[in-house]
């Protein structure tokens, strides 16, 4: 109240009047003081329009209440759909905030904009104090933005793939001209620590932080140069072959076959060890630089991450296997491989099944494993060669696939594609018979395997007639496999036609084609109709 208006006001206060009296002639003036300093009744005065920005964004309040609710969704959605970075000693993955939790809270954005049309609100009331004490600058809103805590557990994990690292232990470097192969270096490993980084991650995202450090642990490596000691490679104990596809499609398996195989290059198993092949190869994930490739899923082939990953385990356990090392643990196929001889493949899949055998000798061994010109080779590498294997595998029973059609409007109407060729279901028994000097018995170990059928799938057009179809049927030729095979590798392996063991301990080979061993069995024995080879037959 100003002091002229008080100085008008002050005879009409009554004097010597009781406390009360003059208290409420007191409150009656100020009102009136009051009134006439708001403009004597022409009203209050109003609030400033409120300059505000929201995530650093301008927000007009000019326009209409739903005209700025939607420029605030914009800019919220803006905010959500920005990458946040995640790095672990110097390496980075990014997700969109909306990925790692972050959610807008809708209810709160739009009673935040309903303020700023209130001139009577806490907002506008603050602004106006702003204002009034010189301060030019917008007001900066809070984004309301809450996380998904589930979400943002599991977009947490994938970024734990994406930045774990295994360690590497100290291995061999057979790659070396040198004569006496040096041993590389051991390496620790990573692995991020989920929920301590998840914490990080709720500040950054309410904060609006670009990145943040994930919390980490370091791994130590299992063995460093000195726990390996001496190791001599110098004679191949054991050895195995698989053939693989160069051509530009395969492109992206070859590429797996050669990431896997590095990962077991070098690797030096100590006397009494057991290997496993997922605990040193590691998760086959697009983070560990493996790309996307026909895999086997429940007897189906099917795109995944690392396929071929299977034929460097397969190549690897059939070297184990002829070096006499005891398999501790081993799955065959859910359907016979094309590139591996039934009876020595080995299914891996990460982290659920493995492939383990155990260094029995009295030294260590060490595993080298290559992949070039379309051959996959795996050998285990020690002093000298002294056991003689040999392996017989017998099928004993057979089980016819079933078919199935599966409708499809891509393809012309009647039109028939073969989309997996079937291949009979099997029964073997595998025997190993491993010979050393100075030992009088051999040892002997029996396995049975079982390779249930693999259907036979028919893509059937209910398309256009008119439509033309590029599909082409499965190219994989009918699995044709002997019903009995001998395989022989050693020091003194002869070789039936030379009579003289075989230099190197190259590999002997002793077949019997029987029932399965030649093409057109399947279709002889009533497995299945005759295909042809052309892209559609009409019904």
């Amino acid at each position: 109240m100003s002091a002229a208006v008080l100085h008008l006001l002050r005879p009409l206060v009554p004097k010597g009047r009781d406390a009360y009296v003059r208290v409420g002639v007191c409150l009656a003036v100020g009102a009136f003081a009051g009134w006439l300093a708001g403009g004597g009744g022409r009203g209050p005065r109003p609030s400033p329009v409120p300059a505000v920005t929201l995530d650093g964004v301008p927000l007009s309040v000019t326009a209409t209440p739903a005209e700025t609710l939607d420029a605030a969704r914009a800019i919220a959605r803006s905010y959500v759909a920005r990458p946040l970075v995640v790095s672990a000693a110097g390496e980075e993955t990014k997700r969109t905030r909306e990925e790692l939790g972050a959610r807008i809270e809708s209810a709160r954005l739009e009673a935040l904009v309903a303020e700023l049309y209130d001139p009577s609100s806490p907002l506008r009331r603050a602004y106006t104090q702003q204002v009034s004490a010189g301060v030019a600058q917008p007001m900066k809103l809070p984004l309301p933005i809450s996380v998904d805590g589930e979400r943002a557990l599991d977009a947490m994990l994938r970024v734990k793939d994406d930045l774990d690292r295994a360690p590497a232990d100290a291995k061999v470097d057979l790659a070396s001209s040198s004569t006496d192969k040096p041993i590389s270096p051991d390496k620790p490993g990573r692995r991020v620590d989920v929920y301590a980084t998840l914490a990080r991650l709720d500040a950054a995202l309410v904060k609006g932080d670009p990145r943040i450090e994930a919390v980490v642990e370091s791994i130590p490596a299992k063995r460093s140069a000195a726990q390996i000691g001496e190791v001599h490679p110098d004679e191949v104990l054991g050895y195995f072959e698989t053939k693989y596809n160069e051509d530009a499609k395969h492109e992206a398996r070859t590429y797996n076959l050669r990431i896997a195989a590095s990962k077991l290059d070098g690797y030096v198993l100590l006397p009494g060890e057991t290997f496993d092949f997922n605990e040193i190869v590691g998760p086959r994930s697009e983070a560990n630089g493996y790309k996307v490739a026909p895999v086997i899923a429940q007897g189906e082939l099917v795109d995944g991450i690392g396929g071929g990953t299977c034929q460097i385990a397969g190549t690897l356990h059939g070297a184990a296997f002829f070096a006499g090392l005891p398999i501790v643990e081993r799955k065959p196929h859910t359907r016979p491989s094309f590139y591996i001889k039934m009876g020595l493949d080995a299914a891996v899949a990460y982290p659920s099944i493995t492939l383990q055998f155990k260094n029995d000798f009295p030294f260590p061994v060490v595993l080298h494993e290559t992949v070039s010109g379309g051959t996959v080779r795996a050998e285990i590498l020690g002093p000298t060669r002294t056991r003689n294997v040999t392996f017989v595998r017998k099928i004993t029973d057979v089980v016819p696939f079933k078919e199935r059609e599966v409708e499809d409007a891509k393809l012309p109407f009647g039109d028939r594609v073969l989309a997996q060729r079937g291949i009979p279901g099997f029964k073997i028994t595998r025997e190993r018979t491993i010979r050393e000097p100075g030992v009088p018995e051999p040892r002997r170990d029996e396995t049975k395997d079982s390779y249930p059928p693999t259907t036979q799938i028919w893509r059937v057009g209910t398309g256009d007639s008119n439509v033309k179809s590029e599909a082409n049927d499965d190219e994989h030729p009918e699995y044709v496999v002997d019903e009995e095979l001998t395989l022989a590798q050693g020091p003194d392996v002869v070789d039936p036609h030379h009579s003289s063991p075989i230099p190197g301990g190259a590999t002997v080979e002793s077949r019997e084609p029987g029932k399965y061993g030649t093409h057109g069995w399947t279709v002889r024995l009533g497995f299945a109709k005759a295909v042809s080879g052309s892209r559609a037959h009409r019904r």
